[in-house]
């Protein structure tokens, strides 16, 4: 399924339109829908720790998210070998809007957010 990016992935600043696809109920497949060589594997964070940051109301206004959005959170993940050693950046989450089929990133800040780093291993939260 097709969404629209809009806010800007960082690195990305050319993907605007990407698919998701799920792989199971922890990794999320995205790709650039107009360059197959651009590709994330997505991960749930809510199946590995405990996960809140605030949306703010730009955020919000821009991917048209109200009280009965139905919205995924995700974060990117580097994929390693082992998996276990894969890293995941918490404070670049990307929302998602299925209503709407639209997604951002957003950036947290890490003073705000000092508990989430941008290379967390998988193994730091669960076991393969």
């Amino acid at each position: 399924m097709a969404y629209e990016v809009k806010s800007p992935i960082l690195g990305f600043e050319d993907t605007k339109e990407v698919e998701l696809q799920e792989i199971d109920s922890l990794f999320t497949s995205m790709k650039d829908a107009k360059n197959d060589k651009i590709s994330f594997t997505l991960v749930n964070p809510f199946l590995l720790r405990a996960y809140d940051f605030e949306i703010s109301d730009e955020i919000k206004e821009l991917l048209s998210i109200n009280d009965d959005s139905k919205i995924s959170v995700y974060n990117i993940l580097l994929i390693q070998k082992p998996l276990e050693k894969s890293l995941i950046n918490f404070l670049a989450p990307l929302v998602v809007n299925h209503d709407s089929k639209q997604l951002a990133q957003i950036i947290l800040d890490p003073k705000k957010y000092p508990n989430y780093g941008i290379t967390e291993t998988i193994d730091s939260y669960k076991e393969a």
